[in-house]
């Protein structure tokens, strides 16, 4: 599946079809053709193909343009990417496949780090089917499913409008910016979730016998840990599930359809997603999978591998202790989570949000993929902890913060330039105008490198490992 950052990948990055080259001047209206590369084949095609057509009929001189013009469309608009239906094929089934066995080559009892001295033998005799479902994980993943949904139904926030919707004048959906506020209450009632209940005992208190809250204690979160395979399967049912439901209701009425979606071929549609903004009511299914349950939960995974920790810690000593290495990864990706949805609103301007239609590979990838494979650092803490001296520690807090400011900077001038080109931060940027109309930044952090927030986010991440 295609690995993009929040807020990291929208038009700015797609291949410019047929682009002049656009430098302009300090004031925002100006601006100047330098080059110009648009090819005349086509015209030329077009009056040839007229000239041998006006001995013909003219109704049926028109239909056969029409008819040609059609399916030369047609052609165009059919682009596959992932290698067609096969290769998306390959990818559905591939992906749960990798999830699994990153988990049963590392864990408790295995961990490959050689493959030459790897005990295969011990690989496979853990791999047992009936613990890959229990009740309990499917009660935690929906409840967390159910709890993300009422929080973004219910919280407050600024209400946003996005960009144009293709093939429209000037229509705009509407997005309630809450995730940020989402992202605290979450972490809160992680914390605070559990009531401690107590009986009056007190024979000359009037609430003799009467249950009391004296407190409130955190979720037993160390069962992400103990029933993780299992969270795993109801990941990839669920999210499966929820594709099906997406690919066939994308077939109603009215409903928009995003261009590389709309193949024909049912399991390429499926899989890059037909409907582009699908909605139950105004809930924007896509923006909602997007940061919401999955990237918070990924953090919370985290937390859950924090407390796994500490417990085993605490048999083995009396004393229960974190590392430094997991409050480092847990505080830097916890960091990177709270990045995204403190920027709610520049994903809005990302091709995941403007260009892509939702289906299996963003579904998964959100809601599986990202919470099972971002957490890997923290799982694999747990039962492997090397100590770390404080000098690494510095370098990885620096690479950190450098590949930030690179991710961030590089991100937000591109938001700034979607969202307004003649804004005043942009307005001197030089750009491609493509044939299509879009508009490709060639300077500033763009004419760095071209795809320069990438860079930044492989930094980061490097960080983590």
């Amino acid at each position: 599946t295609r690995k993009r950052s929040k807020s990291s990948a929208v038009n700015v990055d797609a291949e410019p079809e047929t682009p002049s080259r656009v430098t302009r001047s300090k004031t925002p209206s100006k601006a100047k053709v330098v080059k110009e590369t648009t090819p005349r084949k086509k015209l030329v095609d077009d009056e040839n193909f007229r000239k041998e057509s006006s001995e013909s009929d003219e109704d049926t001189s028109n239909k056969s343009a029409a008819q040609e013009r059609g399916s030369h469309a047609h052609h165009e608009e059919i682009h596959y990417e992932f290698g067609g239906p096969i290769g998306a094929l390959g990818v559905i089934v591939g992906l749960p496949v990798v999830i699994y066995m990153l988990y049963f080559l590392c864990n408790d009892q295995v961990c490959m780090r050689n493959p030459l001295s790897f005990d295969w033998t011990a690989f496979f005799a853990q791999i047992d089917l009936n613990n890959f479902f229990s009740r309990e994980a499917t009660i935690m993943y929906l409840g967390w499913m159910a709890f993300s949904m009422v929080l973004e139904r219910v919280l407050p926030g600024e209400y946003v409008e996005g960009t144009i919707l293709p093939n429209t004048t000037n229509k705009r959906l509407g997005y309630t910016m809450s995730g940020h506020l989402q992202f605290w209450v979450s972490l809160i009632a992680a914390v605070y979730a559990i009531p401690l209940v107590i009986t009056t005992t007190d024979a000359d208190s009037w609430l003799q016998n009467v249950y009391q809250i004296q407190g409130f204690a955190p979720v037993r979160l160390e069962l992400i840990y103990d029933h993780y395979v299992q969270l795993i399967t109801i990941s990839v049912v669920f999210t499966t599930i929820m594709s099906f439901y997406l690919y066939l209701s994308s077939f109603k009425e009215g409903a928009q359809l995003a261009k590389g979606g709309n193949t024909g071929n049912a399991v390429y549609d499926f899989f890059i997603g037909r409907e582009l903004n699908p909605r139950i009511g105004n809930l924007d299914l896509k923006e909602f999978c997007e940061l919401r349950p999955g990237l918070i939960g990924w953090l919370i995974i985290n937390l859950g591998m924090c407390t796994k920790q500490y417990l085993n810690r605490q048999a083995l000593t009396g004393t229960g202790s974190i590392s430094l290495s997991m409050l480092l990864v847990t505080a830097l990706q916890g960091f990177y989570v709270w990045d995204a949805l403190y920027m709610e609103k520049a994903l809005l301007t990302t091709m995941d949000i403007t260009t892509d239609g939702f289906g299996f590979m963003l579904c998964f990838g959100d809601m599986a993929w990202v919470p099972f494979i971002y957490s890997l650092q923290t799982r694999y803490l747990v039962d492997h902890d090397p100590s770390l001296p404080a000098w690494q520690v510095v370098i990885i807090v620096v690479l950190q913060l450098l590949g930030y400011y690179i991710f961030r900077s590089s991100n937000s001038q591109k938001d700034a330039f979607r969202t307004n080109p003649d804004g005043p931060e942009v307005a001197h940027l030089e750009f491609l105008q493509t044939k299509r109309g879009t508009k490709l930044l060639t300077s500033g952090w763009w004419g760095a490198a071209r795809k320069i927030n990438y860079t930044g986010d492989w930094l980061g991440t490097l960080s983590w490992c």
